[in-house]
């Protein structure tokens, strides 16, 4: 008895534009977050944070700012 084994890769295209896709909203998403800047305000002390007129609990409306107002 035989046996035959062939290993072919069948890409499909809409998948590959479908992954495309979702790679660039994940850099798009990314680039947007503004983790890295709560991040860094939270490390300061509270000192510096009432410098900048701050509290720990105002931290998201000020990195925020720009896209609400309340």
């Amino acid at each position: 008895m035989a046996t035959l084994t062939t290993n072919t890769t069948v890409r499909n295209p809409l998948a590959a534009f479908g992954g495309a896709i979702l790679a660039w909203f994940e850099t798009y998403a990314d680039a947007k977050s503004r983790r890295s800047e709560i991040d860094a305000l939270e490390a300061k002390s509270d000192a510096q944070l009432a410098e900048m007129g701050l509290t720990r609990d105002r931290i998201p409306h000020y990195v925020f700012r720009d896209l609400f107002y309340v």
